[in-house]
């Protein structure tokens, strides 16, 4: 897959992918990744969401470096975990990037949208 250009910079050092909710795949920059694994090695291991949680998301993280042109190769896993088959959508998402199957990129933003349009109440506290 070929990075969009605005990714690549802060993509260019190393990245990790992993498994995200709603089936598609998140994308981190490699720093931001330990930083956030390193959150979870002190995130108390007594609670099994908890433990599911880390095992899924963690187990299917693979380190990756952009070659000179900003392509990267998802390993299969993932790509099965996502349902990637040929075209996919690369979305901005704060801190990650976040690639979904075209089809499931469209399906998702159709069941979504209009609440999100209509949503008036604070989701972020503090912030919107």
């Amino acid at each position: 897959m070929i990075l969009p250009a605005k990714y690549r910079d802060k993509l260019s050092d190393g990245l990790v992918i992993t498994r995200g909710q709603e089936r598609c795949l998140f994308i981190y920059a490699q720093a931001d990744f330990e930083a956030m694994a390193a959150q979870w090695q002190a995130s108390p291991t007594t609670s099994k969401a908890v433990r599911d949680h880390q095992r899924v998301f963690l187990s299917g993280a693979s380190d990756e470096v952009p070659d000179k042109q900003g392509r990267i190769t998802i390993p299969p896993m993932l790509r099965t975990y996502a349902g990637l088959r040929s075209d996919c959508t690369v979305i901005g998402a704060g801190d990650r990037v976040e690639v979904w199957d075209t089809e499931a990129w469209s399906t998702y933003l159709a069941e979504t949208e209009q609440a999100y349009s209509e949503r008036s109440e604070e989701v972020v506290p503090g912030l919107m």
